[in-house]
Order: structure tokens, then sequence, then C-alpha cells
């Protein structure tokens, strides 16, 4: 009988309780939604830091709600031509966008007319990853740390450079800030993504490459690449490491850039709390706290309220830097 107990019972036992564990993974879905589709604006490219998170965050959504979730592609302008179409769209939680910290926070001041206000036109639904900005130079660089750059450039003003994937970027506006900080002039390099950005670097054309840990990972774990110092002390994988601003002595200077997903303003309060609880349900998923981790970002998976008021002192602060650094982007 204890033969047969092991043989045909225990079995069954582990199936049910993988099949518990499946179905744990769905939320039950409200009486009207959703029933069809969920389309993610992605403002950029396809290949990017935002799209890769918008096609990782999709496949897993998809599971939990159990409808298709689709990422559309609408790059231009920084980011503002998809967050337009965003905000326009209609606001029934069928159509969502990803955003970060320099489209939300920025292109509203930087840009004569962005298309869209973020205190407006948004929801802000879940914030997923936290990473801070690098200082990134080529391994012969002489620089062994930020603070041997910004020696450098105090002895010959204006001859230093620093790259960034774009002129009015999180990464233009905080090494502006720092050199700001610093006294030191520098001359900014901008380029159209991290990607022409870091060949260059790589070539020798731009002494520091100023970017996202996810733009750089690889060849910094491949040793063609040092990271000189971060904006704050999320650190992990191959950046675990990295010297701080602050423990360089650069007071002040945290900087966090993040992704977060948000939908068109009016959408119903039970839609916006559906959401917020699948998407926070997806970001935790060990597949892709992996995934996440490996490009040098945190997952946060945060709840709605605490998203909203990050996304309010965001947009406070950064309304402030670039008033006073007098950076346009148009």
């Amino acid at each position: 009988m204890k033969a047969f107990w092991i043989k045909q019972i225990v079995p069954l036992f582990l199936i049910a309780c993988v099949c518990s564990a499946s179905v744990a993974q769905h939320i039950k879905p409200l009486a009207d939604f959703p029933t069809q589709a969920i389309t993610i604006i992605s403002p950029f490219p396809p290949g990017g830091g935002n799209d890769s998170v918008s096609r990782l965050l999709a496949a897993e959504l998809a599971t939990i709600i159990g409808q298709p979730v689709v990422v559309e592609n609408k790059g231009g302008a920084g980011g503002n031509l998809g967050t337009s179409q965003a905000a326009r769209a209609k606001p029934d939680g069928y159509t969502l966008v990803m955003s970060q910290t320099s489209i939300i926070a920025v292109n509203p001041v930087m840009y004569s007319n962005a298309g869209f206000d973020p205190a407006v036109d948004f929801q802000p639904i879940s914030q997923l990853t936290a990473a801070p900005v690098v200082f990134v130079v080529r391994e012969q660089s002489p620089y062994r740390d930020l603070n041997d750059y910004l020696k450098d450039a105090q002895n010959r003003p204006g001859s230093i450079n620093f790259a960034t994937p774009g002129n009015g970027t999180l990464s233009h506006l905080t090494t502006m800030r720092l050199a700001n900080n610093a006294g030191v002039k520098l001359t900014h390099v901008p380029y159209r993504g991290a990607g022409p950005a870091v060949t260059d670097l790589l070539g020798g054309q731009v002494d520091m490459v100023v970017t996202s840990p996810s733009s750089v990972e690889g060849l910094v774990s491949s040793g063609k690449l040092r990271v000189i110092a971060a904006t704050n002390a999320n650190l992990i994988g191959v950046f675990k490491s990295v010297p701080t601003l602050e423990r360089l002595g650069i007071k002040n200077m945290e900087v966090v850039d993040w992704y977060g997903v948000f939908a068109p303003k009016a959408t119903p309060p039970d839609r916006i709390e559906y959401l917020s609880r699948a998407i926070r349900q997806a970001m935790r998923s060990p597949a892709v706290i992996a995934k996440i981790n490996q490009g040098g970002s945190e997952v946060v998976a945060s709840e709605q309220k605490a998203f909203v008021k990050k996304v309010e002192q965001e947009i406070a602060e950064w309304k402030d830097v670039v008033r006073k650094s007098g950076i346009r982007a148009d």
C-alpha cells in the first residue's frame, strides 16, 4: 500500500501543486476589463532600453492578464511623439505608454511644446526600474576616477569633452549640473543615442560617455570600458564596485533614471488599480528580475500611490535644474 501511495498519489499531488502555481500567476479580470489586447507605446525605436523593458513587461503581463499585450514603437522628438500619441488615446486602459525620467520630468521644460503635460494628461501606474547614470571611459584612459577627469578639466578649461545620447537628455543635464557644481568648463558632444556615442568612445574620439548602465554593460563586462563613477548606490552586477559621486566627495548629485508605465489621465480608477497589480506581479517574475539586473538596473515595481508622489517630486526637481541650466532642446 505504501509503495502504491508513493508511485500513484505523490505524482498526482505534485501535478496539482504545479497547476495551482500556474493558476496563481493570473489575476482575476474585472467584469469588463480586459477583454481585448493592450498596447504599450514605446516612444523610441526598437532596440533601445525603453523598447527592451516594454517587451519584457509585455510578455510577462500577457500571461498574467490572459490577453495579448502589444508593443508599438513610436519614436521621435526625444520621446515626445509617442508620448503625445498616448496622451490623446482613449482613456480605457487599453493604451499605455512606457516612459522614463527624461520624458516625463525633463522634456516638458526642455521643449517649447513637448505635446503633452504630464500632470494634466497622464496617470502614473507603476515605476518599474531604477538605475544610476554612469560615467564611462575607455580601458586605456588615464582617468582612474571622476575626480581625475574633473582635475584635468580644471587645468584645461573647455578642452575636455563628454558625450551623451543626446541634447537635453538626463545624461546631459546631470553632467552639466556636475560641471557647474565643480566649477569646470566641459564640452558637450551630443549623439543620436548611446550606441554611436559608445562607438566613438571606443575609437578615442571622445573623452567620456555619460549614459545608462544597460548601454555599456557588455563592454564593461568584457573589459573594453571602465565605469569611473555612478550617480547613486543602486549598483548591481558588474557595476557593484563602481564608486558613487558621494563616495568621491561630490555631494547632492544623486540622480536616478527610471522606467515607468502611464495611462491617459481619465482612465477609470478600477482599471488603473488592476493594471498596477498586474504590472507589479509581472515585474516580480524571477526571469524579469534577472534580465533587468543583468543590465545594471534594479526592479522597483512600486505601488501606484508611491509612483504618483515620485513623479510629482521629479517634475518639480528637474524643472528647477533645467531652468537654471538654460539648456533648450529646440
